[in-house]
């Protein structure tokens, strides 16, 4: 019996898939998969991509955190934020990130005096993300983990 996977934020429901074969998600300790008849789990997300495989069909989001819960064969991911790939502006991803990196920059020059660096490199880690899964989408070839 394949999974049921629902991906939710505090804004929307992103996702619900019916017969998924593996789930990757960033755990806070390491990357899960998840497969179907998975042992009942409860567990913290970290940032990082979402993978959802049906045979030959793969679907990423970038995740920021959050939590996930397995059980039996239904996985409901409780998402700081979830952006699927198809939803990704790249323009505007690839824009945040260039600001992310001058604020890291002027911060270092000015001794972070007028930069909050901890904002400014989590502005810096969800913009390449955000890219990375982006970019992931638009690569032609088979599914990659």
């Amino acid at each position: 019996m394949p999974l049921t996977v629902e991906v939710v934020t505090a804004e929307r429901v992103v996702r619900v898939e019916q017969g998924v074969d593996v789930l990757v998600a960033p755990g806070s300790e390491g990357q899960l998969a998840i497969l179907p008849k998975h042992a009942a789990l409860m567990t913290t997300l970290d940032h990082g991509e979402l993978i959802i495989r049906r045979a030959q069909q793969e679907d990423t989001f970038a995740l920021t955190g959050g939590f996930m819960e397995v059980s039996r064969d239904k996985v409901t991911i409780l998402a700081d934020t979830a952006e699927a790939a198809e939803e990704i502006d790249i323009a505007r991803a690839e824009a945040a990130r260039v600001r992310a990196e001058e604020r890291l920059k002027r911060g270092r020059e000015q001794s972070a005096r007028d930069v909050d660096m901890a904002r400014a490199a989590g502005a810096l880690q969800r913009s390449l993300l955000r890219l990375r899964v982006a970019q992931r989408r638009r690569r032609p070839g088979p599914p990659r983990v």
